[in-house]
């Protein structure tokens, strides 16, 4: 990584008028703005389908894309969708996620859509989906059937599913697999649609100079298709329900640990078929990403085991994770590893000595940095250049949030140390930043926006309310981009070739260089 700057920002918070961010027009917008403000990273959270709490990290799918993430004006430029559908849009609200009613609105325009593939799709858009289903067959099969049997199901959880499909009788599979193939294939062209768009999206970031961070929860959740259909990679009882699940213990933030519920690897199992599984995983993913941020990586060397009907995280043990030799299986397949290791809380040396292994870049929090001494390892005077600095992540607060509610021995370090009146402390912080030594530093828009904590992405331990805070897209202001620019140029991060990029429609119905009027986008 070399050294430069760039924004958090999930699409979901995107601006636009369908309740949800998706990855049409606005996110075409967006590459401008970086691009145009000398960023060179977008870092998006998980682009899974989001299941429990609507959170990204709890994903039906560890390879599959967001379906509330297809871009509606793209389908209609597509010819899959009627521009009036464009004009029957509900009133949503702009500053936040609705989920329940733009989930509902999101199944029917892609139920008319579907319909009208099949109705009026030219020959070559058929064949790219039936090659689309080929290739990604592996996953996309289980993943197809996994939500038409949830759909049926209401979307009760796969282990109370008529034990027959729980357990993945083959008879039982395919009799269902007939039944419901309407809806299996109304699945699969979910996600062709969304892989499309993608791709689509991040040709367009590629041009204009823009490289693209994904991430990747360590774990899945136990109601995906990835436990239903490798149920022997995961410690579960024989009615599917987990004997083990993830979790961290007690510490200074909680009295009782942090009960995080997804099943836990077999990793022994998953040796003994040399990690296909994760080199699947993140085979897949690098095609959405250009690096991945790995989430939880303390718990590649060991990790906290709970049983799972403990009602805390607090009975539990560490039990070695797979270490170096997942790593190197990975390595094997995939060359140099474009990793970056969420190295968060307490790290012990044999997490920094696998991180440092395989030369990949750690975290560093500035909102973790004050309140003790000069030996904390997120003040800047202590980073080494291969790490990424944030203001804070989607787990934090604001960086206005935290300023405002922080202890006044925490606070009064910062604005010590940052040698700051307290006039405009949050760029202060962003400054201090990008003035770092470390080769990448990394701002959510809330910070670039000076928002308080009403914006903040999620609070952890909180079951709802999350995942909901969007921007209006008039905010993008050129005083912003202007300031933006200037810093990163200023401090060595800007990329200096902006280029002009052809119109922020083209290609965004289909592969890249495709006119997006086309039938065959």
């Amino acid at each position: 990584m070399s050294r430069a700057g760039g924004i958090l920002l999930h699409p979901t918070s995107l601006p636009g008028r369908f309740g949800i961010g998706d990855i049409g027009p606005a996110a075409h917008s967006f590459v401008d703005f970086l691009a145009e403000s000398g960023q060179v990273y977008w870092q998006v959270l998980p682009l899974g389908p989001t299941g429990y709490g609507d959170s990204p990290y709890q994903s039906f799918s560890a390879f599959g894309g967001n379906p509330l993430l297809i871009s509606p004006q793209a389908l209609v430029a597509a010819g899959l969708l009627p521009a009036a559908e464009l004009d029957a849009v509900p009133a949503f609200a702009a500053d936040r996620v609705e989920y329940g009613r733009v989930i509902e609105h999101k199944r029917g325009l892609l139920e008319r859509s579907f319909a009208l593939f099949g109705a009026r799709a030219a020959p070559s858009l058929r064949g790219a989906l039936d090659a689309f289903a080929e290739e990604n067959k592996e996953w996309l099969d289980d993943f197809a059937l996994f939500m038409a049997l949830k759909d049926a199901h209401g979307g009760a959880p796969w282990p109370t599913w008529p034990r027959e499909l729980a357990r993945r009788d083959p008879r039982a599979m395919a009799t269902w697999r007939t039944k419901h193939d309407t809806a299996v294939r109304l699945h699969t062209f979910a996600q062709f649609l969304f892989f499309r768009q993608w791709a689509a999206l991040k040709e367009y970031a590629a041009r204009r100079g823009i490289r693209i961070i994904g991430d990747a929860p360590i774990f899945v959740a136990h109601d995906s298709a990835d436990c239903w259909s490798h149920p022997e990679f995961f410690h579960l009882a024989p009615d599917g329900s987990p004997t083990l699940v993830a979790g961290v213990p007690p510490d200074y933030f909680s009295e009782t640990g942090q009960l995080w519920g997804n099943p836990l690897y077999r990793w022994d199992v998953l040796a003994r078929t040399g990690y296909t599984w994760w080199k699947q995983r993140l085979r897949m993913a690098l095609r959405l990403v250009d690096l991945l941020r790995l989430d939880h990586f303390r718990g590649f060397a060991a990790y906290w085991a709970i049983p799972g009907d403990a009602p805390t995280a607090e009975t539990g043990e560490w039990l070695p994770g797979p270490g170096a030799a997942l790593f190197d299986a990975l390595r094997s397949d995939l060359g140099a590893l474009p990793i970056i290791a969420e190295d968060l809380g307490v790290i012990t040396p044999d997490v920094d000595a696998l991180r440092e292994r395989y030369g990949l870049p750690g975290m560093r929090v500035l909102q973790f940095a004050f309140g003790g001494d000069a030996r904390s390892r997120d003040l800047p005077h202590n980073y080494e250049r291969a790490c990424v600095v944030y203001t804070g992540t989607h787990d934090n607060d604001t960086t206005a949030g935290w300023l405002a509610t922080a202890p006044l021995k925490e606070r009064t370090h910062a604005l010590t140390y940052l040698a700051s009146s307290g006039r405009d402390p949050v760029w202060d912080l962003i400054r201090l930043a990008y003035a770092s030594v470390a080769d990448t530093a990394i701002v959510p828009l809330q910070d670039l926006l000076g928002l308080g904590s009403a914006a903040r992405m999620n609070r952890p331990g909180r079951a709802d309310g999350n995942w909901t805070w969007r921007f209006r897209e008039e905010v993008l202001t050129d005083d912003l981009r202007e300031r933006l620019r200037a810093l990163a140029e200023l401090y060595g991060r800007a990329d200096t070739v902006v280029e002009e990029a052809e119109s922020t429609e083209v290609g965004i119905g289909g592969p890249a260089g495709t006119p997006s009027g086309s039938q065959n986008a």
